[in-house]
């Protein structure tokens, strides 16, 4: 056979440098507190309730106001490592959430619960974004793709394991040992992270903090979140605690637009961005992506308890399903995006989304369980296929340097949508159990089908800036099906 015959051999990948391997690995340990205690938050949440003698508006705070501070948190993350080092912010988040999570274990009352649970927020918020710029630094930019699927590890087990660890410690002890589970995590990834990752020093010690943005933004989100979550009450809409309220978040929501297109400072959002039709079609989606997921994440597991009556073990394994969905479509979503474009691939996944809410609106006390489980897996493809190609549009048509402002407005816009969600969801049920009369099964029922045609709406608002996202061009679409030539 003459040597031109020879099939060209293919190129061996580049083996992963076991020093940044354990990297990955360390920081993987770090990820799977945060990660857990969110899902296992949610199926404890009644309990909490009900221990606590809070109604579903409180306790949802609880969701919420973690949600807020992880949004919060993330232009704090970024101002951090380039002031203190990776290294550094890293293990603070550790510490941070490790003493939030003492805190809530210990907590005496829903208001002290729900600030401590703030507490964790911040370390959560912190810890996530610093992950991703210590690999990426430590690899020098090599084998990222598997480098960040093993980062990505947490992200896939947690809404699977995470229901199921939480249910069953809650049924054969009580809710507290949700939070005693982070403590021997996060001191373990302390330790590690302390011996094994390396020095990362400051970029810019200089480099200063947007306070004023800050300033003006965390009181306004938390104004419009609690003047929504007061609706509920005696005067609803138009009482003047809602109307205050709301009218002062959306006066700060206004100054800090000003401000910061007028700011010289780096900005905590930066409004510059939504220039681009893309970014700011991404950027709704990030949003009304976060109140879909978060808000009827709230409302499934304590659906399942005081609509069905199931127990707290039971509705962790109910809620399996929606994790198994995610982790099924996460491999071949990418690709399909690049080859075809972000548009369609999430007009599928809000379908989906869509489609595997739908049951749940129809939910009585005897619904089959099977059907609501397979509502769940569907669900859960449409939401992983839903923010992997949002993920990919948010940065089209960017320059370089705006890239990591980018990647940070649309964490923020992600947290805080989850955060809305959760509250104008617990504010449906809210309302619809407010009369005088103690509320039936079927009132608690109707409460919550009433809640989930809200997250259905919301959901169905999403297709307008999935409409407006950018057609993928011709020329690109072809070079990335074909191979190459040479």
């Amino acid at each position: 056979m003459s040597l031109s015959a020879t099939p060209a051999a293919k190129p061996k990948k580049e083996p992963l440098d076991p020093a940044i391997l354990k990297i990955a690995v360390v920081l993987v340990i770090g990820a799977m507190a945060p990660l857990l205690d969110s899902t296992m938050v949610n199926v404890a949440l009644q309990m909490i309730g009900d221990e606590m003698h809070s109604a579903v508006s409180a306790v949802q705070w609880l969701v919420t106001g973690y949600a807020l501070a992880m949004g919060l948190a993330v232009p704090v993350s970024g101002w951090a490592i380039a002031r203190f080092g990776g290294k550094a912010v890293y293990q603070l988040s550790l510490v941070l959430f490790l003493i939030g999570s003492v805190l809530c274990a210990f907590a005496w009352n829903i208001e002290s619960l729900i600030a401590f649970r703030v507490l964790q927020g911040l370390g959560a918020g912190l810890l996530m974004p610093t992950m991703s710029t210590l690999l990426v630094r430590s690899s020098g930019g090599r084998n990222l793709g598997r480098l960040m699927s093993v980062i990505g590890i947490p992200v896939l087990l947690g809404p699977i394991l995470g229901p199921m660890i939480g249910g069953i410690v809650v049924d054969r002890l009580d809710w507290h040992w949700i939070f005693y589970i982070n403590i021997p995590i996060c001191l373990i990834a302390t330790l590690m992270a302390q011996r094994s990752l390396p020095a990362d020093p400051p970029t810019n010690s200089r480099q200063k903090l947007d306070i004023p943005g800050l300033l003006l933004l965390t009181p306004a989100f938390i104004l419009l979140i609690f003047g929504l979550s007061r609706i509920s009450g005696k005067n609803g809409f138009g009482s003047f605690e809602v109307l205050g309220c709301l009218g002062l978040g959306l006066f700060l929501i206004a100054a800090f637009i000003v401000y910061s297109l007028r700011s010289k400072r780096e900005p905590a959002i930066d409004l510059r961005l939504f220039r681009s039709s893309s970014f700011s079609a991404s950027a709704g989606l990030f949003f009304l992506s976060g109140i879909a997921s978060s808000g009827a994440m709230l409302l499934i597991p304590l659906y399942y308890q005081q609509v069905r009556g199931e127990s707290v073990l039971y509705t962790g394994l109910l809620l399996i399903p929606q994790g198994v969905g995610m982790l099924l479509t996460r491999s071949w979503v990418g690709s399909i995006t690049d080859r075809i474009g972000e548009k369609l691939p999430v007009m599928l996944g809000l379908a989906a989304t869509i489609a595997g809410t739908v049951p749940f609106a129809f939910a009585g006390t005897h619904t089959s369980a099977w059907l609501l489980g397979a509502a769940l897996l569907i669900r859960g493809a449409g939401l992983n296929g839903l923010t992997i190609p949002v993920m990919t549009s948010v940065y089209s048509g960017l320059d370089r340097e705006q890239i990591p402002h980018a990647s940070s407005a649309t964490r923020i816009l992600q947290q805080i949508g989850g955060a809305f969600g959760a509250a104008v969801l617990a504010t449906v049920v809210a309302h619809r159990l407010s009369g005088p009369a103690a509320a039936t099964a079927a009132d608690i029922a109707g409460a919550y089908d009433s809640a989930f045609w809200w997250a259905i709406g919301l959901a169905v608002l999403a297709v307008i800036p999935a409409l407006l996202l950018p057609k993928r061009k011709k020329a690109q679409a072809q070079e990335t099906a074909a191979p190459s030539a040479s």
